[in-house]
């Protein structure tokens, strides 16, 4: 499958430990939010709102925002807070901004099998879904055991930067089935080439 034109588990990653660290992830290994679709699966397989929820309305606009306030994001994460730096300083005006809109409101209903579930309302406005991922960056940016627990992949060439939650925060890789496997791969070819040798 062509990347845009499907939706595959392979293609969007949901693994980074936060919804903003999540978007990041759509930069690698190139641009994934690439199409109006993609970026639909990617609001609904990040939590943003529930499955089944109307995204018919989100346009190529939705597409330039979501990719804006990734941009922002990024600053923020691989920057360092430090005044007067303006690259720092815009982004973080701007991803304020957006988080003072309040996000989609949930709430309870019941399923047809009678338990619980999550919906919407309605369809979810951009401005609405954009603050409720500019609220997780602010709040990851402003807890300092969350900042503190920021990695980035180990793994050649990936710059995908996850929240380290595992046990005594030895995490090296985004993903153990992606990077870790490549290098896992890779050691194996050292050690056998080493061995031939």
């Amino acid at each position: 499958m062509a990347l845009g034109t499907a939706t595959a588990p392979y293609e969007l990653r949901f693994d980074a430990g936060r919804i903003c660290l999540d978007l990041l992830s759509t930069t690698h290994p190139e641009e994934r939010l690439d199409s109006v679709d993609v970026l639909r699966a990617w609001i609904t397989g990040s939590g943003l709102v529930p499955a089944g929820t109307s995204l018919a309305h989100t346009d190529a606009g939705w597409l330039v925002a979501f990719r804006e306030l990734r941009g922002q994001i990024d600053r923020l994460v691989r920057g360092r807070p430090r005044p007067g730096v303006p690259a720092y300083d815009l982004a973080l005006a701007r991803v304020n901004d957006l988080a003072r809109t309040a996000p989609p409101a949930p709430r309870a209903v019941r399923g047809e099998d009678g338990d619980l579930v999550r919906r919407l309302d309605g369809p979810p406005g951009r401005a609405a879904l954009l603050a409720a991922v500019a609220r997780d960056a602010v709040d990851l940016l402003t807890d300092p055991v969350a900042r503190a627990a920021l990695r980035e992949c180990a793994g050649d060439n990936c710059p995908i930067v996850y929240l380290d939650t595992s046990r005594g925060r030895r995490r090296r890789w985004c993903s153990s089935k992606v990077c870790g496997n490549r290098e896992r791969v890779a050691r194996h070819r050292r050690r056998a080439a080493l061995a031939r040798a």
